[in-house]
């Protein structure tokens, strides 16, 4: 939610919010957070919708069965949440191409879409190859105080920092 003075919210809030959403989810569901399963998922219900035979007999359909479940309704939770928060806090904008990636890149729409499709693809690649996501290795992880948890979050952190600097240089806002 950002303020209509451009302000976000105080990420010791936020971080402190998320932080009881997956308790809440752990206490009640036994379930800790993750989303990447939902987009495989999601991809093999509407294969299924196309052709069923071929869904029922892959291998990795067997694992992951195609399936609206919690982990489902939480990713569309989180869809209407933001929605909800950019439209109360008069932050909703239509927009195919970022301000700051505008300023750097220019204009063109299907450029900024081939390098988000792209960038898609590279992200769902690491998170089926480390049989999870982000938020659910980092954030699940160091909930749970595992080493490996907070690793991933250094070097997604870290990942993060480089990919800015290449993409949008040192001299970039924000």
């Amino acid at each position: 939610m950002t303020s209509n003075d451009g302000r976000g919210w105080n990420p010791y809030l936020a971080g402190a919010l998320s932080g009881l959403v997956t308790l809440f989810a752990v206490l009640t569901a036994d379930k800790f957070l993750g989303a990447s399963t939902t987009f495989v998922r999601t991809a093999g219900l509407i294969e299924q919708a196309v052709d069923p035979e071929r869904v029922a007999g892959m291998a990795y359909f067997l694992k992951e069965v195609p399936k609206i479940d919690w982990q489902w309704m939480f990713v569309v939770g989180i869809f209407i949440g933001s929605l909800i928060s950019a439209v109360t806090s008069q932050s909703f904008r239509w927009k195919a191409i970022p301000d700051m990636w505008a300023e750097r890149f220019g204009m063109s729409v299907p450029k900024r879409a081939l390098v988000a499709f792209v960038g898609g693809i590279i992200a769902m690649f690491g998170a089926r190859l480390a049989d999870g996501c982000p938020s659910g290795h980092g954030l699940s992880g160091s909930l749970q105080l595992a080493v490996s948890g907070f690793i991933a979050l250094i070097f997604f952190f870290v990942g993060g920092i480089i990919m800015t600097r290449i993409v949008y240089g040192r001299g970039g806002r924000r």
